[in-house]
């Protein structure tokens, strides 16, 4: 007999049991969605013209058609989904040109990464290209693991990983790949 009872009170047990978990659920959906906050900017700007002054002397002009700001984010930083044109000058007003096709600028490490098709040109005729590229806003320094070409009066050179000063005075390469052409 105590058998019989035992199986009658199993299936209501399960039936309680089943109810519970899905009942649940639902509700663990809409915990999950109160704790959901969505990734958007919390400033949005189009077709910008950016002037840098420092001591009353212009030391960069970026140019963009988007920027969005993400600064109320743990890690702030500002993106350029579609792409920078930026003119650096030294103390001299000597120029540098950076062009590249998407850009996200990070404010806590002062990092800037520069990504497709990326070029740099001195104003004395160097020129940089390659697929991705970080700068160092606090240093001046620009660096990269990626593939690049280094255009120069003296010929062209192909490598993998280079680091260098925003005016070419210093230039350390990792790895030359392939022959330097000389400009005749």
């Amino acid at each position: 007999m105590t058998s019989l009872k035992k199986y009658r009170i199993l299936p209501f047990v399960t039936v309680i049991a089943v109810t519970l978990f899905f009942g649940c659920e639902s509700n663990f959906k809409e915990v999950q969605k109160i704790n959901f906050s969505e990734f958007v900017p919390n400033g949005d700007a189009d077709k910008i013209n950016l002037k840098y002054t420092d001591s009353g002397r212009i030391k960069a002009i970026l140019v963009s058609p988007k920027m969005l700001e993400f600064s109320n984010v743990d890690f702030p930083f500002t993106e350029f989904p579609k792409g920078i044109d930026v003119t650096l000058y030294d103390n001299k007003a000597k120029k540098t040109f950076i062009k590249s096709d998407y850009a996200v600028s990070y404010r806590v490490t002062n990092i800037i990464d520069l990504k497709g098709n990326v070029k740099i040109t001195a104003q004395d005729g160097q020129t940089l290209e390659t697929e991705q590229l970080y700068f160092d806003q606090k240093n001046d320094w620009f660096f990269t693991e990626k593939n690049f070409k280094f255009t120069d009066p003296k010929g062209v050179s192909n490598g993998q990983g280079i680091d260098f000063s925003k005016d070419f005075k210093i230039i350390n390469s990792q790895k030359i790949m392939g022959e330097v052409a000389t400009a005749e």
